[in-house]
């Protein structure tokens, strides 16, 4: 089944809108399973986070991932529901998680949102850009850590 995925995940990748290539991946340091210090320096907004999250073209989470966005219909069930994410993972880890989910799930289909190297089956036009940019991650990482249960 998980072949079936790929495919669907790298089609949306390819048509949705990258990070800037003037915004160079900023250097980080992993902690265990935690990117502790901030992409940017500073905290992201969860609004913006919000509104990453729910649109199917920026962040595509709703595609695998469902929760409290009810403004997004049919949201995915391939991934665990976002309901209490900011209960089950620090803000480093839900860093990591959206920096690249490989580092702490080997086996994930979650994309590398701030990553650009050793990827597969990314078209032409979007190699050596990252998914999202820094500012981006932290609004995520922000909302993300909103979502108590």
């Amino acid at each position: 089944m998980r072949l079936s995925v790929i495919p669907l995940v790298t089609l949306i990748l390819s048509a949705a809108p990258t990070a800037m290539a003037q915004d160079a991946l900023r250097p980080y340091t992993i902690d265990g399973d935690a990117i502790s210090t901030s992409l940017t320096g500073e905290d992201g907004d969860p609004a913006r986070g919000r509104e990453i999250v729910a649109n199917r073209l920026v962040g595509l989470c709703v595609l695998c991932h469902s929760g409290p966005f009810p403004e997004a219909p049919l949201q995915g069930t391939l991934a665990p529901d976002l309901k209490g994410a900011g209960t089950r993972w620090s803000i480093g880890q839900l860093r990591l998680r959206m920096v690249d989910s490989s580092r702490v799930m080997p086996d994930t289909i979650m994309p590398a949102y701030y990553r650009i190297d050793h990827l597969v089956r990314v078209a032409p036009a979007f190699r050596g850009k990252p998914v999202l940019t820094a500012a981006q991650i932290e609004d995520v990482v922000a909302f993300l850590a909103t979502l108590k249960e």
